[in-house]
């Protein structure tokens, strides 16, 4: 059979060994050099490029259904949980709790979940909305886990490394947000990071509120990929008056999209994370759907204050 391999950055440094297993079994092996952001980001074109029977995705579970033969592989990881009496101390004044993890941690949720309901506290685990396959799993675009019972805990525990998938988890939610991070050897409450995010928010709607020129990313990945939303936002932004057009990439490359000046802002439709993490890296706003909802409104109450 012959077989493509895709890794994550993280997991990269296996695919060497997990090629060489794979031959010994007679297979015939190639290895994605590209880099991947998840189970959204399978590397398929390059499978269907080469003729391989099978895409064996290594450190995700399934997001979705595909046209192709892939094998998905998690990779689960021993966190260590020597924190967890110093998380139930700082926990002391909530009596029900949520808790969330990574697909590499899911192994250790139950663990994680006697230890404290063993120590009094009443302990909640979500669903997720749909990306996400188990019980208190969460995404950067599915954070249900946490989101769905939000009115229901005093607070949420994100037990796994990394401020990635929290923060995701953190702008949705409402109630206390800490993190056990093992591998850093800390105990956090991050919820004071909800304000940081909304000023930032707020700051882009601001400073898209002069932009005539709206350029939308599309992702060609095969779990990023909204066109049809993209042309909602299309004919919503020159219903306003604006110009506005549909910008496609698998991959955004921000010094690329610094280049085409034309443009005063962007918007998302790809992974909901990159107008919030990579914000900074555009010269001019990058805004979600719905910060741009925002703007087309405040746009229209300017124009009528005017007349």
């Amino acid at each position: 059979m012959r077989i493509l391999l895709q890794f994550p950055e993280g997991l990269k440094q296996k695919a060497l060994e997990h090629a060489k297993n794979l031959e010994k079994e007679g297979h015939e092996v190639f290895i994605s050099a590209s880099p991947t952001f998840g189970a959204c980001d399978l590397a398929i074109d390059e499978a269907k490029n080469i003729k391989a029977d099978k895409l064996i995705h290594y450190g995700h579970a399934e997001f979705h259904k595909v046209d192709f033969n892939v094998e998905y592989v998690p990779y689960f990881i021993d966190a260590p949980t020597t924190l967890l009496p110093e998380a139930l101390e700082t926990l002391k004044e909530y009596k029900t709790i949520s808790i969330v993890t990574t697909i590499q941690h899911i192994h250790q949720l139950d663990h994680v979940r006697k230890f404290f309901e063993s120590n009094g506290k009443k302990v909640v685990i979500g669903k997720p909305y749909g990306f996400a396959k188990q019980p208190g799993q969460i995404l950067g675009c599915d954070i249900g886990s946490a989101a769905n019972i939000d009115n229901i805990v005093d607070a949420h525990v994100y037990f796994g490394g990394g401020m990635f998938h929290p923060l995701g988890a953190l702008l949705n939610t409402k109630k206390p947000f800490f993190v056990i991070e093992p591998f850093e050897n800390k105990v956090a409450r991050i919820d004071g990071f909800r304000e940081t995010y909304r000023k930032r928010s707020k700051g882009k709607i601001l400073g898209a509120l002069k932009a005539k020129n709206i350029g939308i990313l599309v992702s060609t990945k095969n779990g990023q990929h909204n066109m049809n939303l993209a042309k909602i936002i299309k004919q919503k932004a020159e219903g306003s008056g604006l110009n506005a057009e549909i910008l496609v990439a698998n991959t955004f490359d921000f010094m690329a999209l610094n280049n085409m000046m034309e443009f005063d802002a962007f918007v998302n439709t790809a992974c909901p994370r990159i107008g919030v993490d990579d914000t900074d890296r555009t010269r001019v706003p990058l805004l979600s759907a719905n910060e741009l909802m925002e703007v087309l409104k405040m746009k229209a109450e300017l124009l009528a204050m005017q007349k």
